[in-house]
């Protein structure tokens, strides 16, 4: 079993090194698909042994579906530059290369790290993610930009112990100038596929999900940083839903 490392960047100079040496010891060969970014990462990618493929921004599904198309070899691991494997992850996936019946997919541990805190409570704690798959039986799907592996619907992932390690922001102002970008593109994908708003989403929907995150997710337990990622969570909600709601009243 030999598996094709894809990854997807843009300006990723101060996460690229560190993704590239946590995946170095698993990996046959790396694909970064870079959307021509004016830093560093291209340069380092191409340092530590990675194929960087130059590509225009077309979507962050399309983008690593596209990444995987480049790929030489079945099995595929697909992360994201700020996130790296700890060592218990890359021994099992080592062992799993060994392996005379490999599983289809496996599940993986994400554990967030936030402005320099390991969260460990609300809807940022350690969630599971489909990132080893067979590419014959996964792709990335969802909506831009919360995207997801599907599998077809005979495959029964296996789940991993260890951890993949995500650097989520490293600072709030990132943070909330992400929230403005992810909403704008989830109003825009959610438009494509005939979804609707209304005020009713627009006032509850961002209510809903402070409540679950914050009290019902335990997000509280984080302190400050919990009261934050729940508040910008539910603002990226309620910015999606009035920014769809938008483009039904300029069509009327």
């Amino acid at each position: 079993m030999q598996i094709s490392v894809t990854i997807i960047t843009f300006n990723e100079a101060n996460n690229i090194h560190r993704c590239l040496q946590s995946v170095a010891s698993v990996a046959d060969e790396i694909i970064v698909l870079d959307s021509y970014s004016t830093d560093q990462t291209a340069e380092i990618a191409k340092q530590c042994g990675a194929t960087v493929i130059s590509q225009k921004f077309l979507g962050h599904i399309e983008q690593k579906n596209l990444a995987i198309s480049y790929a030489n070899h079945d099995y595929i691991l697909s992360i994201d530059a700020d996130e790296a494997l700890d060592s218990h992850l890359a021994s099992e996936i080592l062992a799993i290369k060994k392996s005379d019946s490999p599983a289809q997919a496996y599940w993986i541990n994400r554990f967030n790290n936030y402005c320099g805190q390991w969260i460990r409570y609300g809807a940022w704690r350690s969630d599971k993610k489909i990132r080893l798959f067979h590419k014959h039986f996964g792709k990335w799907g969802g909506i831009n930009p919360h995207d997801r592996i599907e599998l077809s619907a005979s495959v029964q992932p296996e789940t991993l112990k260890g951890n993949l390690l995500h650097w989520s922001y490293n600072s709030i102002t990132e943070h909330q100038n992400k929230v403005y970008k992810y909403a704008e593109i989830a109003a825009l994908a959610y438009q494509k596929t005939g979804k609707k708003s209304s005020y009713f989403k627009i006032i509850l929907s961002p209510i809903f999900r402070f409540v679950r995150d914050y009290i019902f997710k335990l997000g509280l337990l984080d302190g400050k940083y919990g009261l934050i990622i729940a508040s910008l969570t539910a603002k990226e909600v309620y910015l999606k839903y009035k920014r769809l709601k938008s483009f039904g009243l300029n069509q009327n």
